[in-house]
């Protein structure tokens, strides 16, 4: 059965933009015209590329696509797109991934929670998108206390001076993400998840999806003066220095979880007498100790916290479709079981001594 051309696009971080028209006839592609606002030479490269896929199954994935394309052009200059980015947009095309323009985004912004239940709601959110019973979505977190959120594979001995939380009132919570601990109070600290379906990341690796989820961020904190970029792997930060950091979970339904902290004004001489951050990890962010003062968000804009999260869902609203939502009584009941069985529980929290 013949269908009619499919409009797919994918836009490389930092890079160009990728279009491809793709048409199908009895589930094998019979023709590919890929453009955009790259740069390829030489000129016949191009019809190269056209013709890679012709006769690849409708179903190819990304890997196998990306392999064929890579034959197809060997020895040609590929400058603000890659060969990946081509079979993006064709499984775009074709409806096996989606684009940020395929979705509506809800934004919740509740209440001050524990550091439990913000976890919590992580995975039972998480869980919801990958289900499809929850749109995608974008949540800002308040906290009510302080907390240090370690990463779900690190130690917790290693991480954190147990002693010293206890004397400052500081909660200790593991997620489910990997990556580094973080020291949180109320007010602090600009920290949100994003919820989304794995087809918005397909045929990405881990290490692209980080640049492609935190591109909207980037937007934002230039919306505001910030001169914001990414640094791979999972940092986000300016010339005056690191601004914050991101994590990810993927889950086997589908849902993708992408979360991330960044400094608003962080007491930085009370977050090194709780975690115990070694010589060796500062050694690669140009930290020879610490300030009394973390603030590139504060200092850098001159705006209260709550200007620059209204500025950033502002941003984000702007970029893309979006609803304003709330926590369903569902989503609440659910994540408060999960937030006591699990979140809470020693056995979890010290899984990795």
């Amino acid at each position: 059965m013949k269908s009619g051309v499919r409009h797919g696009e994918y836009k490389v971080a930092g890079g160009k933009l990728v279009a491809a028209d793709v048409t199908v006839d009895d589930a094998t592609i019979a023709n590919v015209h890929i453009n955009g606002d790259f740069f390829l030479e030489p000129d016949e490269a191009l019809p190269r590329l056209n013709n890679a896929l012709v006769g690849m199954p409708e179903s190819a994935a990304v890997d196998a696509l990306t392999a064929r394309l890579d034959d197809a052009v060997r020895g040609a200059h590929l400058v603000g797109f890659t060969t990946a980015a081509i079979a993006i947009a064709v499984r775009r095309a074709l409806g096996f991934a989606t684009g940020w323009a395929d979705h509506t985004f809800e934004i919740l912004h509740p209440a001050p929670m524990p550091p439990a239940m913000h976890l919590a709601l992580d995975e039972v959110l998480t869980a919801e998108v990958g289900r499809g019973t929850r749109p995608p979505t974008l949540r800002l977190w308040e906290w009510d206390t302080r907390a240090i959120i370690i990463g779900s594979f690190q130690s917790l001995r290693n991480e954190v001076d147990l002693e010293e939380s206890k004397a400052e009132g500081v909660t200790v919570v593991r997620r489910i993400s990997g990556g580094g601990a973080m020291f949180v109070e109320p007010g602090n600290g600009v920290t949100y998840s994003l919820y989304v379906p794995a087809s918005l990341v397909e045929g990405l690796s881990f290490e692209q999806s980080y640049a492609f989820l935190d591109d909207w961020v980037l937007g934002g904190l230039r919306s505001i003066g910030i001169d914001a970029t990414y640094q791979p792997l999972n940092d986000i930060t300016s010339a005056l220095g690191k601004i914050g950091g991101a994590a990810q979970k993927r889950l086997a339904n589908g849902g993708v979880l992408h979360h991330a902290m960044m400094s608003y004004d962080v007491d930085a001489d009370k977050m090194f007498r709780v975690l115990r951050i070694g010589r060796e990890k500062l050694s690669d962010k140009g930290t020879k100790s610490a300030k009394k003062r973390v603030d590139p968000l504060r200092s850098q804009t001159g705006m209260t916290r709550e200007a620059v999260m209204e500025a950033l869902k502002d941003h984000f609203r702007e970029r893309y479709d979006t609803v304003d939502g709330t926590l369903r009584p569902e989503e609440i009941a659910a994540a408060t079981t999960l937030a006591a069985e699990k979140f809470t529980n020693p056995q979890w929290t010290a899984r990795i001594p």
